[in-house]
């Protein structure tokens, strides 16, 4: 991606949580500048992967393949004493196809927090990580919801799904909706170990430079 695509993204970000009343940490503003004066915190976000990161996910087609996160909160797997949870945001445009991927170890809530609204749809993974046609149950607002595999779970602002450990998922914005703000509440995140995609993603290229950062990501190597 180009440095001034990641840019727009993280600006359009900016402008849904003003749009919805969100307010993020002192260290979700910090410049390039901010981030490298402060080498002990810097290095303590980067270590729990917090902070901003933008992907289009090597397809070269953000606006149709893309997501943009904020990871508010970690802990580090196998690390005594560190937090065992996580929480993000994801911002998801309409038509935004976050790709079919599954958690080996992470059980976490999806959560439409504003904005239009969210597609979800799953299907199940037999021992050798193929996706079969059976039927699966997820808990929508903890009751549970019956769905054939890849069939369209849509969830207005203020509803939630639990996706349990090794289901596929893949989720994008409801067209006509406007973008999503979601959140994601859920065991350790390590986005670098524990995300497994259906079908191969391209290469992360090196970012494009541009124009100057406008917020530094936690992972450049994630654009």
């Amino acid at each position: 991606m180009k440095r001034s695509e990641i840019n727009a993204a993280l600006r359009r970000a900016s402008d849904t949580l003003e749009r919805c009343h969100w307010s993020l940490p002192e260290w979700g503003h910090w410049t390039a500048t901010e981030f490298a004066s402060r080498p002990e915190a810097a290095n303590y976000l980067r270590a729990h992967q917090l902070g901003w990161d933008v992907t289009d996910f090597g397809s070269s087609r953000f606006a149709e393949c893309g997501l943009v996160l904020f990871c508010l909160r970690n802990g580090i797997v196998g690390l005594d004493g560190e937090r065992t949870y996580a929480e993000k945001l994801l911002f998801v445009e309409e038509g935004q196809l976050t790709p079919t991927h599954r958690h080996a170890a992470k059980m976490e809530d999806i959560i439409n927090r504003a904005g239009g609204d969210l597609v979800i749809e799953f299907a199940a993974a037999d021992a050798d990580g193929n996706a079969t046609k059976d039927d699966v149950t997820v808990p929508v607002d903890g009751l549970p919801r019956t769905l054939a595999a890849w069939e369209p779970l849509v969830l207005a602002p203020g509803q939630s799904v639990t996706i349990r450990t090794g289901l596929y998922h893949r989720f994008y914005g409801r067209k006509g909706r406007g973008p999503v703000l979601v959140g994601e509440v859920s065991q350790v995140n390590d986005d670098k170990s524990d995300n497994f995609f259906l079908e191969p993603i391209g290469r992360f290229a090196a970012i494009e430079e541009d124009e100057p950062p406008l917020r530094p990501l936690w992972n450049e190597g994630g654009g």
